[in-house]
């Protein structure tokens, strides 16, 4: 599975934290969730860690794998 790219992120002065994929807004995070997430990226993989806090991980081959006969229940 390739690794996640593409996110970048911006903190405003007033604590609030936007998260773009690909210059388009992903997510915005406000109080103690804005706080948790800088925390998190500056401790671990920018990119993996904006993927997970935007739930952007998934990679769009989950509606076939459901229709495929073997899952159909």
């Amino acid at each position: 599975m390739p690794k996640p790219n593409g996110f970048a992120y911006t903190a405003t002065a007033s604590g609030t934290v936007h998260i773009t994929h690909h210059n388009r807004p992903a997510t915005t995070l406000n109080g103690s969730r804005a706080a948790r997430f800088l925390e998190e990226v500056t401790a671990g993989d920018h990119q993996l860690v904006m993927a997970r806090w935007t739930g952007t991980y998934k990679h769009g081959n989950e509606r076939t794998a459901r229709n495929h006969p073997r899952n159909r229940r």
